[in-house]
């Protein structure tokens, strides 16, 4: 959360986190999926969450 917020702060208006059961972690940007790690079966990787929400931003 820390590199997303220092990485993407000015494009931020809120972030939330939600604790969840069953190995769920996902990412919704705009209401847009752009990672989920029950599709994906595996967890995101240093900084994949961070690049992911950059490509968006262009």
């Amino acid at each position: 959360m820390d590199e997303l917020l220092k990485n993407s702060e000015h494009l931020i208006e809120s972030a939330t986190l939600i604790p969840s059961d069953g190995g769920r972690f996902e990412v919704a940007v705009n209401g847009e999926l752009i990672f989920s790690k029950l599709q994906s079966h595996r967890h995101a990787e240093q900084g994949e969450i961070v690049n992911l929400i950059s490509k968006i931003e262009q």
